[in-house]
C-alpha cells in the first residue's frame, strides 16, 4: 500500500463524504502543507464527545503534517446557525460569545496540538466589513438557491418564519474559507450546504475551491439520537474521569464500533477489524473492548493516572474486583435524623424520583456496599459512607454529612 493511500485511508476514516476526492489527492501529491479549517460557533460553554469528532479529524490532519485552523465563529455565533433547526435560533450576545469562546480554547487542546493549531475569530474580517460589503456578499446568491437547503425548504413549506439574517449565515460561513484561503473544510453532515457555499465563494474570488469533508453526527448514549446536552445522552469532555468511564460502558455493543471509528486514536482500522472477528468468534468479550475505549477517552481528557483510577473504581463497583476507595467520594448534607434509601438514591443522582427508586427496590436492583438492599424504611444518618448502586452500571460512593441547623 502506498504512502498516499495510507494518508487517504487515515483522512477517510469515519468520514461520511469527501467532495472532491480527486482534488484532495492532487493537492496531497503536490506535497505542500494544506490548510484545514473547522468552524465552531461558541453557542454553549462546554464541549462533549460529539464535538470531538471534528477535532479528532483535525488532529489526524496535524499528525499528517498539515496546518489546522480552529475557527471560533464569534461573529456567526451572534447570527445563530439555522442548520437542522425548525425555528429561528436566538442570537447570542457578544459577552456570551466571548465567554464561551474562552472555554472552548481551554478545552480543544486536549485533542489538538496547540503548537500546530492556528486559532482564529471570524470577527477579524467581518468586523471590518461595512454595510456595502455585506450587501455585495449577499448579492452572490439567490433566495431560490437558499431554499434548496433542506431545513429552509421544510420551514418554508410549513409556512414557518425564516428571518432574513438566517440566509446570511451560509454566506458568512462560506466567506470564512475565502478569508482563510482554505484547502479543506470539515463539518458535520448537516453542514454540507454551508461547506459547499465556501467552494462557490472561493471560485468567485479566484481561489482554488476547497475540498469538503463531512463527518457523521455522533450518536449519543441512547444509540439513536445525535449526542446532545438537551437530550441528556452526552459525555462532556470536562466531566470527571469516573463519569466518562461509567457512561461509556453503557453504550450498546454495535454503537461501540461507531465510537471506535470516530473517537479512538489507539485502535486502528485494521485492529478494529481483527477485534470484531475475535468478538464474533467468542474469543473476546465486547465489555473488555468497551472498557479499553472508555480508558482511552478518560486518559485523553484527564491523563493516564485518573483514567486508571476510574477504571479501577468501575471494576470495583461493577465486577466486585478491587477496592471501592478508587471511586470518587461525593459528600451530601442530610437532616440530623437521616434519609431513607429512596430520597438518598435521588440525592446521589442514581434515580430521577422517589417512586422510581422504590420501583428499583422492589425489583431487587438496589445495592448498598455490594449487597442487595430492600428495606425502604431504613434511614441513613450523617456519618454513613458507602457505595450506592442501581443495576450494574449506576453507582456512587457517598459520605453523608449533617446539615447545618
Amino acid at each position: 500500500m502506498t504512502e498516499l493511500q495510507d494518508t487517504l485511508d487515515t483522512i477517510g476514516r469515519g468520514a461520511d463524504e469527501i467532495l472532491k476526492r480527486e482534488e484532495l489527492e492532487a493537492r496531497l501529491r503536490a506535497g505542500r502543507s494544506l490548510r484545514i479549517k473547522a468552524g465552531f460557533d461558541p453557542t454553549a460553554p462546554d464541549l462533549h464527545l460529539g464535538h470531538t469528532v471534528l477535532l479528532n479529524k483535525m488532529r489526524q490532519f496535524q499528525d499528517l503534517g498539515h496546518q489546522v485552523i480552529f475557527l471560533i465563529g464569534d461573529f456567526t455565533g451572534m447570527i445563530g446557525d439555522p442548520s437542522g433547526k425548525n425555528v429561528t435560533r436566538k442570537p447570542l450576545t457578544r459577552e456570551d460569545v466571548l465567554a464561551n469562546a474562552k472555554t472552548y480554547s481551554d478545552q480543544v487542546f486536549k485533542v489538538l496540538d496547540e503548537a500546530r493549531t492556528e486559532v482564529r475569530f471570524n470577527s477579524e474580517w467581518f468586523g471590518r466589513m461595512g454595510a456595502a460589503d455585506m450587501i455585495r456578499l449577499a448579492g452572490q446568491h439567490t433566495v431560490a438557491r437558499m431554499l434548496e437547503r433542506d431545513d429552509f425548504a421544510k420551514r418554508y413549506a410549513a409556512q414557518q418564519s425564516i428571518a432574513i439574517h438566517e440566509f446570511l449565515y451560509p454566506l458568512v460561513q462560506g466567506y470564512d474559507s475565502v478569508a482563510l484561503q482554505c484547502d479543506v473544510e470539515l463539518g458535520g453532515t448537516d453542514q454540507k450546504f454551508n461547506l459547499l457555499m465556501g467552494r462557490g465563494l472561493q471560485e468567485h474570488h479566484g481561489q482554488p475551491p476547497q475540498i469538503v469533508l463531512t463527518m457523521p453526527l455522533l450518536e449519543g448514549l441512547d444509540g439513536v439520537n445525535k449526542m446532545s446536552k438537551s437530550l441528556g445522552n452526552y459525555i462532556g469532555i470536562a466531566e470527571p474521569a469516573i463519569d466518562m468511564v461509567t457512561k461509556a460502558m453503557k453504550i450498546g455493543d454495535e454503537l461501540m464500533w461507531r465510537w471506535i471509528d470516530l473517537l479512538s486514536f489507539e485502535i486502528s482500522i485494521a485492529e478494529a477489524q481483527r477485534l470484531r472477528a475475535d468478538i464474533e468468534a467468542g474469543r473476546l468479550n465486547p465489555r473488555d473492548l468497551k472498557l479499553r475505549l472508555a480508558r482511552e477517552l478518560a486518559a485523553r481528557f484527564h491523563g493516564a493516572a485518573q483514567a486508571e483510577q476510574a477504571v479501577a473504581g468501575w471494576n470495583a463497583a461493577v465486577r466486585g474486583e478491587g477496592d471501592v476507595s478508587a471511586l470518587p467520594l461525593h459528600q451530601h448534607a442530610v437532616p440530623p435524623d437521616g434519609l431513607r434509601i429512596a430520597p438518598l438514591l435521588v440525592l446521589a443522582g442514581l434515580a430521577p424520583s422517589n417512586s422510581e427508586a422504590i420501583r428499583k427496590l422492589r425489583e431487587r436492583a438496589v445495592r448498598v456496599d455490594g449487597e442487595v438492599f430492600e428495606d425502604a424504611a431504613r434511614t441513613f444518618a450523617p456519618g454513613f459512607e458507602g457505595v450506592l448502586q442501581i443495576g450494574k452500571r449506576a453507582f456512587a460512593r457517598v459520605r453523608l454529612l449533617a446539615q447545618d441547623s
